[in-house]
Order: C-alpha cells, then structure tokens, then sequence
C-alpha cells in the first residue's frame, strides 16, 4: 500500500510502497476514506517533542486523525464486522486500565498515540490497523462522511471534549479562543453551539472571518491591540466590573488554542474571577514545553487552569448526535482537500501559518 513516511525532519515526506497491516487478535484495519493534515503532525514533523521524550522517530507513517471502512477484524473482535464505517481517535486506549475503565482513555496508562509511534503507524495511508477495536472505534451515523469524520481528528474532538466536558461550558458564557487555526476554529464552533458567547482572537483576518461566520460574536486582531485581554475583558463586560480585575469581569472560559507563551498567558490574563483557562495548544521549539504563568493571579482570583488532549471513546457518540442534527458542522471548517502528494507541502503551509480551517487528505 502507498504510505507517507517521515524520512528527515523538516523534509518533504516519502511516498513509499510499505506493507499493508494485519489485524491483531483484537485489532481491525481500517481502509483510509480520509485523514485530516492537523498542527500536530506539523510538530512531529518538525522533530518537536525531545524536550518531553516525545520525538517522533524517523520511519514513522505520519497521519492521526482518520476516518473510513472497516476492511479485516482480529479473531477476537465481534461487535465490528467489515464494511462498518468508523471514526478513529488518535489517542487509543487498551480497554483495561484504571483511566479507560473509568471513561478517561484519552489519557490511558498503557494507550497509543496514532502516527507518532512505531506500534501504530498512521494514517497517511491507504489502510491504518487500530488495535483495542472494540473500545476505540464508533461507528459512523449514516448522515456522517467520511470527510467530517476526518474534520473531528484530534482538533475537533480536543475542543468539543475541552469546553462541554473539561469546562463545562454553559449558555450566556463569554468564551474566549486565542488563535483561529483548525482547533480554535472548532472551539468557536462548538462553544457557539453550547450557547457561549465568543471572542475569537487571531492576527489573520481570514480565520477572523471565518471565526466570524462560525458564530463568534466579536473577534480581536491581536496584530493591531495593545493589550488583548483587556479588549476581551471590554467586550465581556457585563456590568460586574465591581470585581476590580484590571477594570472589567472578562471571560468565563478562555482557550489557548495555540501554544505559544504570549497566547497562553493573554488566555489567563482575560479571565474574570473564578474562570477557567483551559490549555490545548502544544508548545513549539521556542517553550519547549515550559510556559511561565501569573500563579499569583491564578490564585487571588481563583483561576482554574486545565489541560484536554483529544476525547475519551466513551464521548463519540454525543458529539456525532450533534453532527448528525446538525448543531454541529465540521464540514464548514474544512477549506482544503488534498492528495498524500501534496501533505509534506501542506505542512510546509503550517510553518508560516499560511493554511486555515481545517485540510483533509481524501485522495490516497
């Protein structure tokens, strides 16, 4: 089968003829229908991650967020059958550790994070094997395509998990998204959608617009402001301004959906008292995973700080409910379909910020 494989940091990716995969005992392989090009696999493309022994080792096939057709089940599985129609998370548990048996495999003791390890190569592919099949996979309402499918990812599902289930968002809250990329985009969507109201913030009056018609309520160019929480604090101003934090009451829930050191403490600077900043973008070269935050202000103002990484298996079906009546649209976000051809330049788009929305390779 046709792979991309990441063969030196930095550089295009190989398109090779690998092996196809054999399902384990209780694993299934998946013919790949479609697979988003998300941030992360721009991180392990970069060689990020050594700073937290978490490099991605060269040889890997790259892709993480798949979507498509249940082609051949492990003797053990029976309640998936091929022809079955699946989402696949990146984040893949074993079924059986404290966390999974508790509703927490996102964060398995003993799980697997798809396309960045040898056990699992990705799904810059023709085929992609889960293992655990069982406990990892949903299978897909009829009204749901594989294109949105791949449009849930990690991104997707890391928003939707972060605010409705981390947060708790709730109707009439100010939600604030720093950095409109494909996982701020989709915080915006889904916040809006949970009845927040939301302040998008971006340097880029692409994604601003299209933050815009996804359901934020205000947007701010962080190019052309001073100082970026205290406009969302304006803007969030709700007459409690008697809170005197720096002059207004700021957002319920703010998200730093980018990882860079200015974005995550903007995100904790905008909060009013008892807020909640939840952290979701990954750090690059220039943090290397260590970001300073303002503790005292965290703890005079009774800040809660969070951190959400995908979304537990157990949760897919709330999420494709929504999608399948349509509260929620991650087709809108999706701007660019792309060939395994033309990933390693769509990566290469990322290093810039170039690209928005959300890219899905759907031709293999």
């Amino acid at each position: 089968m046709r792979a991309a494989v990441l063969e030196a940091y930095g550089e295009p990716l190989s398109i090779e003829t690998v092996e196809p995969p054999e399902p384990a005992s209780h694993g299934v392989v998946v013919d790949v229908e479609a697979c988003g090009i998300c941030r992360s696999d721009w991180h392990a493309w970069q060689g990020h991650g050594e700073w937290a022994d978490d490099q991605v080792s060269l040889g890997q096939v790259l892709g993480h967020e798949p979507a498509g057709r249940i082609s051949r089940v492990g003797e053990q599985v029976g309640a998936l059958e091929p022809g079955d129609r699946v989402a696949v998370p990146f984040n893949l548990g074993d079924g059986s550790c404290p966390q999974c048996r508790t509703g927490h495999g996102n964060v398995c003791l003993d799980g697997y994070a798809l396309g960045f390890e040898a056990a699992v190569p990705g799904a810059f592919a023709e085929q992609v094997h889960v293992p655990h099949a069982e406990f990892n996979l949903t299978r897909l309402p009829d009204g749901v395509s594989a294109t949105e499918a791949a449009a849930l990812g990690c991104r997707y599902v890391t928003a939707f998990h972060a605010l409705a289930h981390r947060a708790d968002v709730d109707g009439g809250d100010w939600v604030a998204v720093h950095g409109c990329g494909g996982l701020g985009l989709a915080a915006v969507q889904i916040a809006t959608a949970l009845g927040a109201r939301v302040v998008a913030v971006d340097v880029r009056d692409a994604p601003l617009a299209l933050a815009t018609d996804l359901g934020a309520e205000a947007t701010v160019d962080a190019s052309t402001v001073d100082d970026v929480p205290a406009e969302i604090r304006a803007i969030a101003d709700d007459g409690l301004a008697g809170t005197q934090r720096a002059g207004g009451s700021g957002a319920h829930v703010s998200v730093d959906a980018l990882g860079r050191a200015e974005t995550c403490r903007n995100s904790i600077d905008c909060l009013r008292p008892r807020g909640t900043h939840v952290q979701v973008g990954l750090t690059t070269d220039a943090e290397r995973g260590e970001i300073s935050l303002p503790i005292d202000e965290v703890t005079r103002w009774d800040v809660s700080v969070l951190g959400s990484r995908g979304m537990p298996p157990s949760q897919y079906d709330e999420l494709l409910r929504m999608i399948e009546a349509r509260r929620l649209a991650p087709d809108r976000l999706v701007t660019r379909e792309a060939t395994l051809e033309e990933v390693s330049d769509r990566l290469a788009a990322m290093t810039d910020y170039e690209t928005h929305g959300l890219e899905v390779v759907t031709s293999f």
